[in-house]
């Protein structure tokens, strides 16, 4: 029995605490687990030494600045994650594993007025098929992301109110997910989870502070503080959309005249252009002519950069990040876009954190909910349990829907 504070408890601290930067990185070099866990360079040789000869590392050799190093990740079957996203059309679901290796990716279509409980049995669906297409041993989940388009209650996880699924306001997802599956389901809104995937494996990689903003049917911002995605005491900050652009501006579906929704969003722009371009346009259509030099799209294209500027400019000032990354169908249009955006935070933001933002369409474009849900279940599994060789072994008892 390990007493707090002995040597032994320590060391089980220090191998947990190498174990979690690994996990949360997917693989760093033996140096890079030094800086981050703030443990000497002999002791994190000794400890990852003692990983692999118990299986739950491995190690292989690589470089950093020329010079040759050690790469550490989490071994291949110490376990896998599952991420599900939600989105306005479409329903995609990606399987990993510890190491930040996707093993299966899908996505299929969905209806969006399809009812919480018709979009929840396809996902266990598709969860399912895709975990038995990997061969991994369904024991292994040891939790699920879960993204969907909509601000949740942090203390009930209740979904609120959503434009874009209205047949699930009032649910509870995660925990209906678990019911179906019986492992862990975390869930998260898009926004956040599009931060924490470009965190990870896109634009944001090596960014501590960041902000991730999704336009598509409505505008939501990803918040990263310090590293950590940050949501607020009831779980609706980074809420842009509703910023005011114009008191006397158009009604949006908040109450509230003039909010940059309205201006950006794409049921408030697309019809702007049918007059002349007709009603079968979606913003992936107006992006696509807008770099075919359509001169009506490239203005409208423009005219949302502007607006969005406006919102980064208000986030800059309060929270000063270093970068932001844009994400959905909008980002394709590259520096149409985002030097309008650049334009208005230079001429409403403090000089001072304008000079220091950087603006960048997101790398891992309709991926990155998916992965962010990915990265959500990483974050939130514990690492005592891969410590003693059990990662997912407590969860087979309440495993009946892969078996």
């Amino acid at each position: 029995m390990e007493t707090p504070g002995s040597q032994s408890s320590l060391h089980r601290a220090n191998l947990e605490r190498v174990v979690r930067a690994v996990r949360l990185a997917g693989s760093l070099t033996q140096a890079e687990i030094a800086r981050t866990t703030g443990l000497s360079a002999a002791t994190v040789s000794n400890i990852v030494r003692e990983l692999k000869d118990g299986g739950t590392v491995e190690v292989t050799p690589t470089s950093a600045g020329g010079r040759r190093a050690r790469s550490v990740s989490l071994s291949g079957d110490a376990g896998i994650v599952v991420g599900v996203d939600f989105g306005h059309t479409h329903l995609r679901v990606a399987v990993g594993n510890l190491a930040h290796q996707v093993l299966a990716e899908e996505s299929e279509p969905l209806d969006v007025d399809a009812s919480s409980a018709q979009g929840l049995d396809r996902a266990e669906q598709l969860v399912k098929r895709l975990i038995e297409a990997t061969g991994v041993d369904p024991s292994k989940v040891a939790g699920v992301g879960l993204g969907v388009p909509g601000p949740i209650d942090v203390e009930s996880g209740t979904l609120g109110s959503t434009a874009i699924l209205p047949g699930w306001t009032g649910t509870k997802p995660a925990e209906e997910l678990r019911g179906r599956l019986g492992v862990p389901v975390h869930v998260d809104n898009d926004a956040n989870l599009g931060a924490l995937g470009e965190m990870v494996w896109g634009s944001g990689r090596g960014v501590r502070d960041l902000a991730y903003i999704k336009v598509a049917s409505g505008v939501g911002a990803g918040l990263v503080i310090s590293g950590k995605i940050y949501r607020g005491p009831g779980g609706t900050a980074g809420e842009i959309g509703h910023i005011t652009l114009d008191e006397s501006g158009p009604v949006c579906r908040c109450g509230n005249r003039g909010c940059l929704e309205t201006f950006t969003a794409a049921r408030y722009v697309l019809p702007l252009l049918q007059p002349s371009h007709g009603t079968g346009l979606t913003m992936e259509g107006v992006v696509r002519l807008a770099r075919d030099g359509d001169p009506g799209c490239r203005r409208v294209v423009a005219d949302v950069g502007r607006h969005i500027g406006s919102g980064v400019a208000n986030l800059c000032n309060l929270l000063n990040p270093s970068r932001v990354v844009l994400g959905g169908d909008l980002a394709e249009a590259g520096e149409l876009v985002l030097g309008p955006i650049r334009e208005s935070v230079g001429r409403y933001a403090i000089p001072s954190a304008a000079r220091q933002l950087s603006v960048l369409p997101g790398a891992l474009g309709g991926r990155a909910e998916v992965l962010g849900a990915l990265a959500l279940a990483l974050s939130e599994m514990g690492d005592s349990t891969l410590l003693d060789g059990t990662a997912t072994g407590s969860l087979t008892e309440a495993t009946p829907a892969f078996t």
